[in-house]
């Protein structure tokens, strides 16, 4: 990778591009250029050469003087590693979440017949199934099977108005049904008070759902 040129004007350089650059070259050309440096971070990056210059600070053709610290992220060696979740039995859009916060990515996602529709039935990383607290590398892809819904039978929608998450829960499992998105109207700083004002699909008298749906709650401080 070619190195940005620079020219010197009065006591300022123009600091070159060392990004993807080896550590060891990057480290020659800050050298050269009497410039310092500290790595401040080590990252995994997929695709990037190990030990090579992720990011740095100030940014390429930045003006800097003589003597400058310039601050270096490096690639590390080895992806770093986390441990794996259980989805088992969640929602598909509860378990991309979970594996978007931890850094992990959703891959291929496979239906099969269940009458829980869009539930976890399996995880799997390299095509076998994993165990919760498995250490797998962070940005890994994570296959998912889940239910398709079908056989699924109507059972009566329950009224979980005015009810804490925890008693809604229970509820919805003991109508075969999934716990979908949990929406927060408003600020909650205390989970115990609060209760279900609004489900969806809402509730009517008599009406059914299909077994193994996701019910979506919205939730509120008890006034």
């Amino acid at each position: 990778m070619a190195l940005s040129s620079y020219t010197r004007h009065g006591q300022y350089l123009t600091l070159p591009n060392l990004k993807g650059l080896s550590f060891e070259k990057a480290e020659q050309v800050l050298e050269e250029k009497k410039l310092r440096y500290i790595i401040t971070d080590t990252v995994f990056v997929e695709g990037m050469p190990k030990s090579a210059v992720v990011e740095q600070n100030p940014i390429p053709n930045s003006k800097v003087k003589e003597g400058r610290i310039i601050y270096l992220s490096i690639n590390s060696n080895t992806a770093a590693s986390v441990m794996m979740p259980n989805l088992i039995n969640s929602s598909l859009r509860y378990a991309e979440t979970v594996l978007n916060g931890l850094g992990l990515k959703l891959g291929e996602v496979t239906y099969k017949p269940d009458i829980a529709q869009n539930a976890v039935l399996d995880q799997l990383w390299n095509g076998r199934s994993v165990q919760p607290d498995t250490k797998i590398p962070k940005g890994s892809y994570i296959n998912l099977v889940v239910g398709d819904g079908s056989g699924g039978v109507p059972v009566m929608m329950p009224d979980l108005s005015g009810l804490s998450i925890i008693d809604a829960t229970k509820v919805l499992e003991s109508s075969l049904l999934q716990l979908g998105s949990v929406v927060a109207d408003g600020a909650i700083t205390d989970s115990t008070k609060a209760v279900v004002i609004r489900q969806n699909p809402p509730f009517s008298q008599g009406a059914t759902i299909n077994s193994g749906q996701a019910v979506d709650l919205f939730l509120s401080i008890k006034k």
